[in-house]
């Protein structure tokens, strides 16, 4: 991997193994499926670029998912990676990852962090206790609020329903942020599934792939000048953009009003 790309980082680290008593020198992981007998996990870490594309900055295999595995990937991610200050860290709320963020000598901590909770995570959490389907929408809601005002009517309006749900969220920081992992699984689709080294493999290529095509791209905007044209399909239905922004966003990027502009849609 580090041939093909001399910037990659790839990092190592073992277990001893045992067979019932003894110990087993190697371990062998051509045969260990995340969907399979051992039930391995595959960690991800998304990022957006200066276009708000969403860009897969690093992955690894581990175990479970572990406070030591969170462990073990924060800190590659921090050492070799994510290296400068002042960035958000978005998570969902596993007591796993704030164990490993509350280790990780303030690494993952402010000034130099700042930890976020995802808000569709939220919404599932939220779910999953109360079992209120009928207030899924408001919830999200109140997470995207862009203003004061409008976070204190939606919360009114949920307290209104019950104050156990607002006691609820109150436990959970005010943190405004946005869901970018499930912009992501397209690029991973059908990874899981496979042996582990097939596994690293594909997910290896498909991200080279991808990080070439967005090269040549940007390239081939520098090289037309000011004069650039790009073809993107969008689904106003489904409120989905082939730029991504649309879905993140949860507004309408600029392709959406250019084509609704050209057929006089409001």
């Amino acid at each position: 991997m580090c041939h093909k790309e001399p910037s990659a980082v790839v990092h190592f680290e073992t277990m001893p193994a045992y067979q019932r008593d003894d110990l087993v020198p190697d371990i062998r992981v051509d045969d260990t499926h995340l969907y399979g007998k051992y039930k391995g996990c595959l960690l991800v870490a998304i990022s957006q670029d200066e276009n708000n594309n969403i860009v897969p900055i690093a992955f690894a295999i581990v175990e479970g998912e572990t406070a030591e595995a969170w462990y073990f990937f924060l800190s590659n991610l921090r050492q070799h990676v994510v290296t400068h200050d002042g960035i958000g860290l978005i998570s969902d709320r596993h007591d796993s990852i704030r164990s490993a963020i509350a280790r990780s000598n303030r690494a993952w901590s402010p000034p130099r962090a700042f930890h976020m909770f995802c808000i569709r995570h939220i919404e599932s959490n939220f779910l999953r206790k109360f079992k209120a389907p009928y207030l899924q929408k408001l919830i999200v809601n109140i997470g995207y609020s862009r203003t004061i005002r409008e976070y204190q009517m939606r919360y009114e309006r949920l307290r209104e329903r019950g104050e156990a749900y607002t006691n609820w969220l109150d436990r959970i920081p005010r943190s405004q942020t946005i869901n970018l992992v499930e912009c992501i699984d397209s690029v991973l689709k059908g990874a899981r599934n496979l042996p582990v080294t097939a596994l690293v493999k594909a997910t290896f290529y498909r991200l080279n792939e991808l990080f070439t095509r967005k090269r040549a791209e940007a390239e081939a905007r520098i090289n037309a000048g000011h004069v650039f044209s790009e073809l993107v399909t969008f689904d106003l239905c489904r409120q989905r953009c082939d730029c991504g922004e649309f879905q993140v966003d949860r507004i309408p990027c600029r392709h959406v009003f250019a084509c609704c502009a050209n057929q006089r849609l409001d």
